[in-house]
């Protein structure tokens, strides 16, 4: 027996410097980025940024720059003569802040309207709950155009023509924004936690506000930014219910560049490329959150 025992022991074990230097060998493998990842990035940034920086050149230089052979590639000095016309042609300051007004009011009310209905169908109780969630995910399989003459008759009903309340009512919610709050909260709100909340005395609001809410933050602020993103950048609905020039969006207003039958190129990309640059410099500073936030639902999903 005692023979045995010694055997045992004495039998040699796995190293552990051996399984230690495996392990580090394997992190640095994953870790490692090799020199063909960063050559895809970078021709997927110049890809990406071309577009813009073309549509600067344009702008600087001119139609001109589009008809030479070979394409002017380089940017000129006419972007502020540019930039000066277009704001004398239409009202694009009034303009950019109507955008800015719309945008973030829907912005911030989607996510919280959004965030309210994700946490009612991921952890509230009552009758029809899955019967009503599929009917929301229905929705998203609409084309929106079905829904624009629906929408103006109820706009014209309200007598909310020409105002810009009739372009924030009608994106206060969304489908998708309650799919991607319902798949956050029932995956990071624990029902543990709610349970010990509603013996302390807490209502369902209470616990959306002082602890779902909390918890989905993140995942709030990027359907925020998406949202925001999608509001600027809407064309049809605000040229159908918009008359008064002091009440375009930016978008309308680089509609009223182009003339009836001619488009100045070099008056149409400056108009473009200014309406850009707020969406860049939300980007710019918010980015890293964005990307924090779709990441920590991926992790937690």
């Amino acid at each position: 027996m005692t023979h045995v025992t010694q055997e045992a022991t004495t039998a040699s074990p796995v190293k552990p410097e051996a399984s230690t230097r495996r392990r580090r060998a394997r992190s640095r493998r994953v870790g490692k980025v090799s020199w063909p990842v960063y050559a895809l990035l970078i021709i997927a940034v110049v890809i990406s940024v071309f577009p813009l920086y073309y549509m600067f050149v344009i702008a600087s230089v001119g139609a001109s720059a589009v008809t030479s052979i070979p394409p002017r590639l380089y940017p000129g000095l006419n972007f502020f003569d540019i930039a000066a016309k277009v704001f004398e042609t239409v009202p694009f300051l009034q303009s950019l802040l109507n955008s800015v007004i719309v945008s973030l009011v829907v912005a911030v009310v989607t996510s919280l309207l959004c965030a309210l209905a994700g946490f009612a169908f991921a952890k509230l109780q009552f009758p029809g709950r899955n019967a009503l969630f599929l009917i929301v995910l229905l929705t998203m399989t609409v084309p929106a155009q079905l829904s624009v003459i629906p929408q103006y008759l109820i706009i014209s009903w309200l007598d909310w023509v020409d105002t810009l309340q009739a372009i924030i009512l009608p994106g206060l919610a969304s489908a998708f924004g309650i799919f991607w709050m319902r798949q956050h909260l029932s995956t990071t709100l624990n029902d543990e936690l709610m349970a010990a909340a509603r013996i302390d005395g807490a209502n369902s609001w209470q616990i959306f506000w002082r602890i779902g809410f909390p918890v989905v933050r993140p995942a709030a602020f990027v359907l925020g930014l998406i949202t925001f993103t999608g509001v600027w950048n809407d064309f049809m609905w605000p040229f159908i219910v918009l008359k008064s020039p002091e009440l375009f969006t930016v978008q309308i207003a680089l509609k009223q560049l182009q003339a009836n039958r001619t488009i100045d190129l070099a008056l149409t990309m400056g108009g473009s490329f200014m309406a850009t640059l707020p969406l860049l410099i939300v980007f710019f500073f918010v980015g890293r959150r964005m990307v924090a936030g779709i990441m920590d639902g991926a992790f937690k999903g």
